[in-house]
């Protein structure tokens, strides 16, 4: 699977916060405190820079060279074992520190991983809001509508990993606001 980064349509470049600037960032700090700090500020710059180029999962193995975690200026990179550390961090819940910002989809051999930028349940919010904003409610719309139509242009969620935009609107649809059904590829959304 390629990386949306490489192909982005994005008319900006990311910014880098400061601190992948500073070359002690790429290594692995042995203080607690210093610890929590780092990976803090890794979660924070591995969701913006998903957020930016509209990432919700990648392959670690295949995003280990990107500028995401290796800084070319400085000659520096982030192992993939401390990739993989940082992942394991943000997929902690939020009271152990990572907010489950992150989700391994192959399970123990951690190459592949959702980021959640925002969580399903954030995004089912959102995509709560708009069918109430938009009069969607006891309407039919298909995944691919919701993820691709001309409606949703302007919506944060545009284009959005069809996988993720079902885990949002599994959210939904526990709390009893939607209904999914369809076969694979062809699924579509009730609202109520």
């Amino acid at each position: 699977m390629a990386n949306s980064f490489l192909t982005s349509s994005s008319q900006q470049p990311f910014q880098f916060p400061p601190t992948y600037s500073f070359p002690p960032f790429f290594t692995p700090q042995p203080n607690a405190a210093t610890r929590l700090s780092q990976l803090q500020k890794w979660s924070s710059l591995i969701q913006s820079w998903c957020r930016h180029h509209r990432i919700y999962r990648f392959s670690l193995v295949e995003t280990i060279d990107s500028p995401l975690f290796h800084n070319t200026t400085l000659r520096k990179r982030l192992s993939l074992s401390d990739a993989r550390n940082i992942i394991d961090w943000m997929a902690k819940p939020e009271e152990d520190g990572g907010g489950k910002r992150a989700e391994w989809i192959d399970g123990a051999n951690k190459t592949m991983t959702w980021i959640w930028w925002r969580r399903p349940e954030e995004w089912a919010g959102i995509v709560a809001d708009w069918v109430e904003n938009t009069g969607q409610k006891n309407v039919v719309l298909t995944v691919y509508e919701l993820t691709q139509g001309e409606t949703t242009m302007s919506q944060e969620w545009h284009g959005m990993d069809t996988d993720a935009m079902l885990r949002s609107l599994n959210v939904l649809v526990k709390r009893g606001k939607a209904q999914v059904f369809g076969s694979e590829g062809q699924e579509g959304v009730k609202f109520f």
